[in-house]
């Protein structure tokens, strides 16, 4: 497991997924703190709203964190030079591919973790010289693509020779031991995260997600492109693709808003029911995770 932490400098191989409007400094700093990897959402951000973040996470840890970059802002050109300026070390990217600025991250030393659902852009990751992917299987919460990650991991593993890190329908240790039996070196969540004592969102919204079940999200094909998953409410029974905004994501998160917002969360959200501090948590993720590992027998 000391590949992916030594490349990063981190503790644990974990990263904490760029939850648009959530993945704040006060979660991402926790985290990060707590030996994972946290990583802030520019996703919604000015380029100052941004710079900010990067600052007030920086008050709170001294250890590597990241951002995330949605590549269909407008404004990731002038996020890029913030994260430079800033001296982030670490950047995942999504919606979009990375490859107008990936020489430029690089010459400033940065790391580059693209989400992927498929192998073909896994590959044209590879040759972009990016120095790992984050393979997304649809269980997880938020954009989604089309293949599930017990299939996904290992084809990704298969066909690329650079990190690969495991993500969607992990919630505790078992998910992260299966993710390194499918050939991951580390594993991503997000929905877990929602759940941890320093998440920013409304009580509401952690409510809503410690009492789901296994068949509480529902996936909102867009005629646009792309699909969304979330929790069943008012909103999702509508069918109204307009609806579907970041602030719709913004009212669930901060204002609690859980029937008219959009309550983004992946299909492990039932397996969630307490609330604990983060640092407790990672803990136990990977103490799990390595007891199962040492554990399982095959006659």
């Amino acid at each position: 497991m000391g590949t992916l932490t030594e490349l990063l400098g981190i503790q644990y191989p974990i990263f904490q997924g760029a939850m648009a409007h959530i993945a704040r400094y006060p979660l991402v700093s926790a985290v990060s703190e707590a030996g994972g990897l946290g990583i802030l959402a520019a996703g919604g951000l000015s380029s100052e709203d941004l710079r900010e973040q990067i600052q007030k996470t920086k008050e709170r840890t001294m250890k590597p964190f990241g951002v995330n970059l949605m590549l269909q802002m407008e404004t990731v050109s002038e996020q890029v030079e913030v994260l430079i300026e800033e001296g982030v070390t670490i950047v995942t990217t999504g919606a979009g591919t990375p490859k107008p600025y990936v020489e430029r991250l690089k010459q400033a030393g940065i790391k580059i973790f693209p989400v992927v659902p498929s192998v073909k852009i896994a590959k044209k990751m590879e040759q972009l010289g990016i120095d790992g992917v984050i393979a997304e299987g649809m269980e997880s919460g938020g954009h989604i693509g089309e293949t599930t990650t017990m299939a996904l991991v290992p084809q990704v593993v298969q066909a690329v020779g650079i990190p690969v890190i495991a993500a969607g329908g992990i919630g505790d240790g078992r998910g992260m031991a299966a993710a390194f039996a499918l050939g991951a070196q580390g594993i991503q969540m997000g929905t877990a995260f929602l759940t941890v004592s320093e998440c920013p969102i409304h009580e509401h919204y952690q409510q809503a997600i410690l009492q789901a079940e296994d068949t509480s999200t529902t996936v909102i094909q867009k005629s646009s492109g792309g699909a969304i998953r979330g929790l069943k409410n008012q909103l999702t029974a509508s069918k109204d693709e307009e609806a579907f905004t970041l602030s719709a994501l913004q009212r669930a998160a901060d204002d609690g808003e859980i029937q008219k917002g959009i309550v983004m969360s992946g299909q492990i959200a039932g397996l969630l029911q307490r609330v604990q501090p983060t640092k407790e948590f990672l803990a136990e993720v990977y103490a799990d995770a390595a007891s199962v590992l040492q554990s399982i027998k095959i006659d």
